[in-house]
């Protein structure tokens, strides 16, 4: 999938860019638990998600109060 057929909106994850939500799509993550369950060094490791991504991820994952993994 290229990351101009990223959908806009994937499951519940907070507003990221095309080529993060298309590493994550890509690996199945589709919602806030996924991706804590996932953790910070696995989703570094994804190709597209850097340390914005991770930063806007672990904001969201503070709000709904959601440990986002090491």
């Amino acid at each position: 999938m290229s990351t101009r057929e990223t959908p806009a909106q994937i499951g519940d994850l907070p507003p990221l860019g095309r080529p993060a939500k298309s590493a994550l799509l890509a690996v199945g993550v589709t919602t806030v638990a996924d991706a804590a369950a996932l953790g910070r060094r696995a989703l570094l490791a994804l190709h597209g998600v850097g340390p914005k991504a991770i930063r806007i991820l672990a904001e969201e994952c503070e709000r709904r109060g959601v440990d986002l993994r090491d």
